[in-house]
């Protein structure tokens, strides 16, 4: 099936496409992925990728935010082509800074009968809420009661001309039309069908003088020229709404393509996945760390978790969109190359943390070994080490494979910097034995003669002690692990010799012997 956005794209030219978050925190997860679609759809057309700032709602606008948003959008390596803090044509680009704009385009509408002022207090509202639950309804401000309350519908028009002069509070609500049927296409859903009589007379136009989201961002998609809206399935309910500001104002023609995503749901499956989620299950939600400016609680991100954005936005890309291949592994080209709308489920894509550390697993298998030794050499110097880049790329080199993440080699390898600090209780049980005492400092006394100090050279000394006096591997092998590493884990016991080197290998074996024989 052709992608049905690209077909739109020739009709009219470039594709403008447009991410448009509040800054009222941090940038959720499923946030990001938005904005890599967005980004994806773009690149693949050739189009622009715009960052709008929806700041309407000063009352949750939190400080911080929206710096995060454009940080972890640069961490994920999006780049963004108009816009804040690009810039372009269209400026400005925050809507706090087009406040202006709005009033008219609301007033606009009134004129056109396709709105009203209404004067209604938030406490008329509450009493009529609260009226309609004590016997078991819901209150909607709709084509029910709107005769009945106090807007322009039924206040003369001197009346309302002289509360406005008054300074009493008013806002602008859209006029609903009664029992219309919507019919509106979506890319990803297909077509979609509401009745009016279901929806009420949403706010547009507010009493601080600042829109609501929906008619900001219906005029601002049609004044940036906005050729795609790709967005989360939150906003499906607002659609009928859009479609119908769109025709109130006349710009049919104009209409960009919708395209609503699936919900990111928790590791269960059921649920929008949320910050409590991960706090339960002790993965992050945010590309970045968070600290929030009034609790000062702190929130990690993938960034800070150790993950590579390449492994973080190939995790985001496959949650929703499915190339239609066996790959998994994609580099950024590669997602643009191949991504396409018309692949993206209609159902939610359930969100695995361990699927998360696999991606990252695959990343850091791949990566440039040079990259990979200065990444672990720098948590060195961050640990108190200064170490040795010969030194640091054997390390890397051996337990790689058996790490997720940059911090995960030290897990791994953390015994060739610091001495055990004590002995696998279990492991000295079975396997220290009487004579083992007496092996070990045999083997102490051989490697004190090796030369060179190498894995092969002390390989080919053990083993032919091993084999003359004909004492089981295990005997020794096993007993000197422990006594190097502390646990029985580790790479090839002869490699973690000769990267101790000769002084400290036999300085723990001699040290395990006394506090174990």
């Amino acid at each position: 099936m052709a992608d049905t956005g690209a077909a739109k794209a020739d009709r009219t030219g470039t594709v403008r496409v447009r991410f448009a978050p509040s800054p009222t925190g941090p940038l959720h997860i499923g946030g990001v992925r938005t904005a890599l679609f967005n980004y994806l759809f773009a690149r693949r057309h050739n189009g622009t990728f715009i960052l709008r700032v929806e700041d309407t709602d000063q009352q949750r606008y939190v400080d911080g935010a929206e710096s995060y948003i454009i940080d972890a959008l640069r961490w994920c390596g999006m780049e963004i082509d108009e816009g804040v803090p690009a810039g372009g044509p269209h400026a400005p680009y925050r809507q706090s800074e087009r406040k202006e704009i709005y009033g008219s385009y609301a007033m606009r509408l009134v004129e056109g009968g396709n709105a009203y002022i209404a004067f209604d207090t938030p406490e008329e509202l509450d009493q009529l809420r609260h009226e309609k639950e004590k016997a078991g309804e819901v209150f909607q401000y709709d084509h029910t009661v709107r005769g009945t309350l106090k807007n322009s519908l039924v206040l003369p028009p001197g009346k309302v001309q002289e509360l406005r002069d008054k300074g009493v509070p008013w806002v602008v609500r859209f006029l609903m039309p009664e029992n219309r049927e919507v019919v509106i296409s979506d890319i990803i859903r297909g077509e979609v069908r509401v009745n009016t009589s279901t929806l009420d007379d949403k706010v547009l136009f507010k009493a601080d003088g600042m829109p609501t989201y929906h008619l900001a961002n219906v005029t601002d998609d049609h004044l940036m020229e906005i050729t795609h809206v790709i967005r989360g399935e939150e906003w499906l309910p607002s659609l009928p709404l859009h479609v119908l500001l769109y025709e109130a104002f006349g710009w049919e023609e104009s209409m960009p393509q919708f395209a609503h995503l699936p919900l990111l749901l928790k590791p269960g499956g059921k649920g929008k996945l949320s910050k409590r989620d991960g706090d339960r299950l002790g993965f992050p939600v945010f590309p970045l760390r968070w600290k929030d400016p009034v609790t000062g609680e702190v929130s990690e991100g993938y960034r800070e978790a150790g993950y590579y954005p390449g492994a973080f936005v190939n995790l985001l890309a496959l949650l929703g969109w499915n190339p239609g291949t066996d790959q998994e592994i994609f580099t950024m080209e590669e997602m643009i190359s191949q991504f396409s709308l018309d692949k993206v489920h209609k159902a939610g894509a359930r969100f695995d943390p361990e699927k998360a550390r696999w991606f990252n697993h695959q990343y850091l298998q791949s990566a440039d070994p040079g990259r990979v030794t200065e990444e672990f050499m720098q948590l060195l110097r961050e640990k108190g080490y200064e170490p040795d880049p010969r030194r640091a790329g054997q390390i890397c080199s051996l337990v790689r494979e058996r790490a997720d993440f940059v911090h995960g080699i030290w897990d791994q390898a953390s015994f060739f910097f610091e001495r055990p600090a004590g002995y696998d209780e279990k492991l000295v049980k079975k396997k220290w034995k009487e004579d083992t005492p007496m092996l070990l400092r045999k083997v102490s006394e051989l490697l004190s003669d090796v030369a060179p100090f190498d894995a092969e050279s002390i390989s080919a000394r053990v083993r032919g002690y091993m084999e003359k006096e004909g004492t089981g591997m295990g005997n020794v092998m096993i007993p000197a692990r422990l006594a190097l590493v502390g646990e029985g884990r580790g790479p090839d016991l002869f490699l973690i010799m000769e990267i101790l080197g000769k002084e400290e290998t036999i300085r723990r074996i001699d040290t395990a012997i006394s506090e174990l024989g």
